[in-house]
């Protein structure tokens, strides 16, 4: 019998990775079973568990393959690095590439974060030990860690005098990050939004970057 090379594998895996993506794409996230990827691959049972011990080992690859795919830290990154821009442009900046990436994603990676959610309010053991086995720093991450404190301390050296603590901002614009987002992705995904209302993540995430820059003590952009 030949040998199966970790190349022959590897190329398994991620098969059986595309195929959980475009389930997870059709069926809330909470809903996919082991069974609907059994059938999108069109494998057996027992070939699947020759690459994967388990439907959760197979969604922490393909969420590490989103990150990859859906990573505008080097954007945040270039931004933060514009050491005579003010303050407040850089926020709104920052909320712009997080509306674009957004808007680019609405249906794909973003409806499929905003349903791990879900199982993270439900399951949150099992989306513990889903998380614990991605690889690679995740966008809002980056954000909480590296950004927002950046930002913060910017703004105190500069003379601002910011209205709450850096961490109660910080934790301010994750919420309503995270608020935008399920916002948007119902509207989008699952048509729940109120009919008379405009979603629009550009709009929403200026919104943001206004409220921010207030609580930094900052100017508004009329």
């Amino acid at each position: 019998m030949p040998k199966v090379t970790e190349e022959y594998m590897e190329s398994k895996r991620s098969m059986i990775v595309d195929c959980a993506y475009k389930v997870c794409l059709r069926k809330p996230v909470e809903m996919v079973t082991i069974s609907d990827v059994i059938a999108e691959t069109g494998m057996s049972q027992g070939a699947i568990y020759r690459y994967y011990a388990g439907l959760d080992d197979i969604l922490a690859d393909m969420l590490t393959r989103m990150r990859g795919e859906y990573n505008i830290i080097d954007s945040f990154e270039e931004i933060l690095a514009d050491k005579k821009t003010s303050v407040e442009d850089l926020l709104y900046r920052v909320c712009d590439t997080l509306a674009e990436a957004m808007t680019d994603h609405i249906s794909d990676i973003q409806k499929i974060n905003f349903d791990l959610g879900v199982i993270t309010i439900n399951e949150p053991e099992r989306a513990s030990r889903i998380m614990a086995k991605l690889k690679g720093t995740g966008n809002l991450e980056y954000l909480g860690q590296h950004a927002m404190p950046l930002l913060i301390e910017g703004a105190c050296k500069r003379g601002y005098h910011p209205a709450a603590s850096p961490e109660e901002i910080g934790a301010f614009f994750s919420a309503s990050y995270s608020g935008i987002e399920k916002y948007c992705i119902m509207a989008h995904c699952y048509g729940t939004a109120a009919p008379n209302l405009s979603v629009e993540p550009k709009k929403l995430f200026r919104t943001l970057a206004s409220a921010t820059i207030m609580l930094f003590g900052g100017k508004v952009n009329e």
